[in-house]
């Protein structure tokens, strides 16, 4: 899926909208609110400032990957994750994938955190599944 590239950058606070979705036929970029990992902001600051691929770790992974196939789950319309690099690449071991989330909305300053997925607003889940789907570059990017 050439059609868009995600880029998350976790050095901004979680209040931030720090997801960027480039569409690479027009250029136009949308930001979205993202959740990190518990594991990567144990004092709930709103920075990761942690990241791992160790399952149980709860902690965002840093890196390339590619999206995979849609699914429901637990959190309803889901798209896996595939890690391309030794930072990412237990991603579908550990379940680390594309959600909705309820803890993921501006009213909540710093905004929940996740179990290690990059989990967005509920009302933007259908939307970026059906975009992102299928082999879309997703990166990851942060400063542990």
């Amino acid at each position: 899926n050439d059609d868009y590239i995600t880029v998350i950058d976790f050095t901004q606070s979680s209040n931030n909208k720090r997801m960027y979705v480039i569409d690479m036929r027009t250029g136009a970029v949308a930001r979205y609110l993202v959740s990190h990992g518990n594991g990567s902001d144990p004092g709930h600051t709103g920075y990761a400032k942690k990241f791992s691929n160790v399952g149980g770790s709860n902690a965002s992974s840093l890196g390339m990957s590619v999206t995979g196939g849609e699914y429901e789950g637990k959190h309803g319309r889901s798209m896996r994750l595939i890690g391309l690099e030794s930072t990412n690449n237990n991603a579908l071991d550990r379940a680390i994938v594309v959600h909705g989330a309820w803890y993921v909305d501006p009213q909540y300053k710093p905004l929940g955190r996740s179990q290690g997925c990059p989990a967005v607003e509920e009302k933007y889940i259908n939307t970026l599944v059906t975009q992102l789907k299928g082999g879309s570059v997703y990166y990851i990017w942060g400063v542990q």
